[in-house]
């Protein structure tokens, strides 16, 4: 017994006429009377009676109709659960994070989504590369905003969505607050707060090197406003992205000699059918004037 079946059965028991039963199906009559029969053959007894123009409903019919039409409409129920999802009635996005993207560049993006997208919810989650790309290789996110100065796993795929520059954060009164850029050697003999969670922190370290800098780290954190309030009270310099959302008392300039920058991409799993709504947040986020 396949859905066919139970759709003819019922057509038949609400017109009481095969052809009409097979235009409502939009199907021959023929085929709906093979299909109905085999139905019968199924069950191992008649269910419909035919006298003349009339069809009438046998014994075996009545007791089945109510237990299949609860079938049809459980089924029905989940292709109309089905088509929700996959069309965005309700349903929520689950949003990786990375956690050094300043709130003033993603806020936008989030007030953008609401006012035209509102029957989205989004779940954010918040880390670092390595931990998000694991958790999307795990399919327990559905897509991340990230940078990854290395690139990604062939496992996921990655859409540039804007590039922003490093800067060196320091304190006011500080000898670069006359400086419109600085270069990456006049670094040297600084006291330096290391954000530990910076996807570049291994570049920059290199760079450094290479440019000849000795700084003394003289503090480490995942906390970015932790690491911004050291900065502002005079205990040393960081480097900040270019959006980064700073605390009163910090100054940035650029950083040269070499520039430094980092491109952020919206990333998912390669291969995976994306949800309408997660497509639609794709399209809101590569739209976006990040700029």
């Amino acid at each position: 017994m396949d859905t066919h079946h139970i759709r003819y059965f019922l057509a038949v028991c609400e017109t009481l006429n095969f052809t009409r039963a097979a235009q409502k199906c939009n199907v021959t009559q023929p085929a709906l009377s093979r299909a109905i029969q085999q139905l019968e053959d199924e069950v191992g007894a008649p269910l419909f009676r035919r006298e003349r123009n009339l069809t009438h409903l046998t014994d075996l019919a009545l007791l089945l109709r109510p237990r299949l039409q609860e079938v049809a409409d459980g089924l029905g129920d989940a292709r109309r659960e089905a088509q929700r999802f996959l069309t965005m009635g309700d349903a929520n996005v689950s949003l990786g994070i990375m956690c050094t993207i300043g709130p003033r560049r993603f806020t936008g993006l989030l007030a953008n989504f609401q006012s035209t997208q509102s029957d989205i919810s989004l779940h954010l989650l918040e880390g670092v590369p390595q931990m998000l790309a694991e958790r999307l290789e795990r399919g327990e996110i559905d897509i991340a905003i990230m940078a990854s100065p290395d690139g990604f796993p062939e496992s996921l795929e990655a859409v540039p969505l804007y590039r922003e520059q490093f800067m060196i954060a320091f304190p006011a009164g500080h000898r670069f607050s006359d400086l419109s850029e600085i270069p990456m050697a006049a670094i040297d003999g600084e006291n330096y707060l290391d954000r530990v969670n910076c996807e570049h922190t291994h570049r920059i370290d290199a760079l450094m090197q290479e440019c000849g800098c000795s700084v003394k780290v003289v503090h480490q954190s995942e906390r970015e406003d932790w690491i911004q309030n050291m900065v502002a009270g005079g205990l040393g310099i960081c480097f900040l992205p270019e959006f980064s959302a700073v605390v009163p008392g910090v100054q940035t300039r650029p950083v040269i000699e070499p520039e430094v920058w980092r491109e952020v991409c919206l990333v998912w799993r390669r291969g995976d059918t994306l949800t309408s709504s997660v497509q639609r947040f794709a399209k809101a986020a590569r739209e976006y004037a990040w700029a």
